[in-house]
C-alpha cells in the first residue's frame, strides 16, 4: 500500500528515533547530574550514594548519542512513516484521558476516578446504555475498595468525597 491510501505520517522515522535519543540523553545527563550531588566517587567506606547510578546515567547517555547519530544519518529513502495521523489518534484516544484519569486520583482520589473513568470509556466508546455504564463502574469501584482497604488492608488515594462520607 502507498501511503496515499493508508495515510498521512504523523511522524516519520527519522523525527521518532532523534526524538526519542533525545529523551534519553537528556535522562542519562538528569541522572549523572543529580549522582554528581549525591557524591558519585567512591569514598573511604565505598561506593558514595551517586556512584552507581552515575555510571547508569553515563551508559545511558552514550548509547543515546549513538541513536541520535544514527537517527540523523537516516537517508531519506529509509525514512517511511513511524505513525499516521489515524493510528496516533486511537492512541491519543486512549492516551489522554488515561493521563487526565491518572492526574485526577491525587485530586478526587482513585476511587471516584475510577467512576468516572470507566463510565467515560463504557459511554463514549462502547455505546452502552447508561444503566450498565452505572452498573460497572460504580460495581467496580465498590470491589476495588473490598479488595484492597478491607480485604488486603491496603490504603488506596483517596479524595474529598471520601472524606466526606467518612471512609478513610
Amino acid at each position: 500500500m502507498t501511503e496515499e491510501r493508508e495515510g498521512r505520517a504523523a511522524f516519520r522515522v527519522k523525527s521518532a528515533e532523534i526524538a526519542v535519543a533525545a529523551l534519553f540523553l537528556a535522562t542519562g545527563a538528569l541522572v549523572m547530574y543529580d549522582s554528581v550531588r549525591l557524591g558519585s566517587t567512591w569514598g573511604d567506606d565505598g561506593p558514595k550514594p551517586g556512584y552507581f547510578p552515575f555510571y547508569i546515567g553515563l551508559i545511558m547517555a552514550v548509547a543515546a548519542l549513538v541513536n541520535l547519530a544514527r537517527g540523523v544519518m537516516i537517508p531519506p529513502d529509509k525514512n517511511g512513516p513511524f505513525v499516521l495521523t489515524q493510528q496516533l489518534k486511537m492512541v491519543l484516544t486512549v492516551l489522554v484521558p488515561t493521563a487526565i484519569y491518572v492526574g485526577a486520583i491525587s485530586q478526587v482520589g482513585i476511587y471516584v476516578s475510577s467512576i468516572v473513568f470507566i463510565a467515560f470509556f463504557m459511554r463514549w466508546l462502547g455505546k452502552f446504555a447508561w444503566w450498565k455504564v452505572a452498573a460497572v463502574s460504580v460495581g467496580t469501584a465498590v470491589a476495588l475498595f473490598l479488595v484492597f482497604e478491607r480485604w488486603f488492608l491496603v490504603p488506596l488515594p483517596k479524595g474529598p468525597i471520601e472524606a466526606f462520607l467518612g471512609v478513610s
